[in-house]
């Protein structure tokens, strides 16, 4: 495993980490969930990426059980939490959003899922257009000074909203943001590379990407049609398909099938392939990998492998795929 900063702060994440979405509380038992957070353990995976609303709530109650049983060193990992869309079905204006109330109930409550004294990451999962981006900042920095959080920042917040947010923190002494969780793969790139560039030296900003495999596109398992086993045939997100294929124009499939047609050529897993191209990135402080079986995750893990083995020329043939 390699370790990477956290931005230009102290913490050194594992560059690949593992997280809860869709998967923990829905798709998988306990029993698999504990088998995945083993082996990501086993492999030197030190960050656990988790939110209020993934499976409202029930995501965090199976990773605080299983990390429990496991019993990791609490002074070994880092675990997260995420805020903004509450932790139920249909919440009523106090149980969502950035409010300073919200924001001190929902971490309060993600400390009791998790079953740690302290949560090493707390995300606002979106901008709250509700709520003064200083009050945010201020409810964030309570929570720091108190213990209960030790670094704190976005999920896919503009570039200008992170930017307000780190000046309000600088101008009243309170911390600031020190990290992003943006989306960030093949076909997802423009914000983390062209949007957030300032930010990484001006506010010492990390980031923590997810959907590095689009959300399995760019394993080519979406190549010849959507399985009705697969992720994006579930009926709660179909939400999630339109965003992952994308507009017909923009010819995602296409790409896709050209990118996996090379990863053949070069004797490679296109999702290693995939992975291990976020992972060259220097601004990515750790890729997030999401798996609902052991096997899956060993697999994807195995991209740093790849990274090492991977030259120039092969990834010029990359992005000339997705040109």
């Amino acid at each position: 495993m390699q370790y990477r900063r956290l931005g230009t702060s102290g913490l050194q994440l594992s560059a690949l980490s593992f997280g809860a979405w869709v998967t923990f509380g829905n798709q998988i038992g306990r029993s698999e969930a504990r088998n995945l957070i083993a082996a990501a353990w086993d492999n030197g995976v030190n960050f656990f990426d988790n939110a209020e609303v993934y499976a409202q709530g029930r995501a965090e109650e199976v990773m605080g059980d299983v990390i429990g049983d496991l019993r990791l060193p609490r002074d070994g990992y880092c675990v997260s939490s995420k805020v903004f869309f509450g932790a139920v079905d249909a919440p009523n204006p106090l149980q969502r959003g950035l409010s300073r109330k919200h924001v001190h109930d929902a971490c309060h409550a993600a400390l009791k899922r998790l079953r740690v004294d302290y949560l090493d990451l707390y995300y606002c999962h979106r901008p709250d257009l509700d709520t003064p981006v200083g009050e945010t900042v201020q409810a964030m920095d309570t929570l720091i000074r108190q213990g209960k959080v030790l670094y704190w920042g976005t999920s896919e917040w503009s570039g200008a909203q992170i930017t307000e947010a780190v000046a309000f923190a600088r101008a009243n002494h309170l911390h600031a943001p020190s990290m992003e969780q943006p989306q960030y793969n093949l076909l997802h790139r423009t914000r983390v590379e062209q949007e957030y560039a300032p930010l990484y030296a001006d506010a010492g900003l990390g980031t923590t990407i997810w959907s590095p495999l689009a959300s399995g596109l760019l394993t080519g398992k979406y190549n010849d049609g959507i399985s009705a086993d697969s992720r994006l045939a579930t009926s709660s997100l179909e939400w999630l398909q339109a965003a992952v294929l994308g507009d017909p124009a923009e010819d995602r499939l296409g790409k896709v099938r050209r990118f996996t047609a090379l990863a053949a050529e070069l004797g490679e897993s296109p999702a290693q392939l995939a992975i291990a191209w976020c992972l060259r990135n220097p601004n990515v402080s750790s890729v997030i990998l999401g798996a609902s079986r052991v096997s899956q995750l060993q697999e994807n893990l195995r991209a740093l492998e790849l990274l090492a083995r991977v030259d120039e020329a092969a990834w010029k043939q990359v992005e000339a795929a997705f040109a």
